[in-house]
């Protein structure tokens, strides 16, 4: 007993350095984010500076640093960092584009098309009949769905609301209205095979999906060769979410499935600042 406790009263914490891959722009943008609110809210005291606190937000969001480790090693409590973390991302998902604006920038831009695919952010197993509906078949993993635009240089420009894992592309892109929004911005989209069905408009097209082979129906080379086009130009696509998800705190979120929406749309922001730096 008496050892014991002589190595409790010994043990002290240590403070270990870590590399914050990030630019300058994207640390001077959330700390100039943070004063602005504290000056709308009047909020005259903080302790610590803005700087110090999007450093602390920025390194739990990347490396996904426990909390507790943030706070112990910056002299403040959990739950301090835990109001930090939430205050700035409310702040940065504010600055997300709705889909409407996000399209009719492209449109502006003289953009002809955008690339739309879903993708399943990884949960952590949740007990309950709740939770049923986020385990996604095709991926094996408990998940929610998320719906994605990017233009054809692979920039995500919107993301939608979450949704459960078990969500098909086209269920989610019909509740969000993506192909109304498409034509009233006058513009095409490159989708995988996922979204067959959602436009059924032959003569004139909105969403583009490629061609499928069945057991009782071969593709010709010419439909072969379409999809490899397709292929193509839906690559940068994938470069966006492998962007996206070099954050790590998308590995397997702990949040509340009810927070997600608001996560991904800020990590949305602070990737097209890290991307067009």
């Amino acid at each position: 007993m008496t050892n014991a406790k002589q190595l409790a009263e010994d043990t002290c914490p240590f403070v270990y350095q870590c590399r914050l891959p990030l630019s300058t722009r994207t640390v001077n943008h959330l700390a100039d984010l943070l004063r602005r609110h504290l000056k709308a809210i009047r909020s005259r005291w903080r302790i610590l500076p803005p700087g110090k606190i999007a450093v602390i937000v920025l390194a739990v969001l990347r490396h996904d640093q426990r909390l507790a480790d943030m706070a112990g090693g910056n002299d403040v409590s959990e739950s301090t960092v835990r109001r930090w973390r939430d205050e700035l991302i409310g702040l940065l998902a504010a600055q997300a584009p709705r889909l409407d604006r996000a399209l009719k920038k492209v449109a502006k831009q003289s953009g002809e098309v955008v690339l739309i695919d879903g993708t399943l952010i990884r949960t952590t197993r949740r007990t309950g009949k709740a939770d049923r509906r986020n385990y996604s078949g095709k991926h094996r993993s408990h998940g929610l769905h998320f719906l994605a635009l990017a233009d054809d240089n692979g920039r995500l420009i919107w993301i939608s609301a979450a949704r459960p894992g078990r969500t098909h592309d086209n269920t989610a892109a019909r509740h969000d209205h993506i192909l109304a929004h498409l034509r009233a911005a006058g513009l095409g989209a490159l989708a995988d095979l996922g979204f067959r069905g959602l436009d059924n408009d032959i003569l004139d097209p909105v969403i583009v999906t490629g061609y499928a082979a069945s057991r009782t129906h071969k593709l010709t080379p010419g439909q072969k060769e379409a999809n490899r086009v397709l292929a193509v130009g839906r690559a940068p696509v994938e470069h966006g979410f492998a962007h996206l998800k070099n954050w790590r705190i998308l590995t397997k979120l702990r949040t509340a499935p009810s927070r997600a929406t608001q996560l991904l749309r800020a990590l949305l922001v602070l990737t097209n600042l890290e991307v067009n730096r």
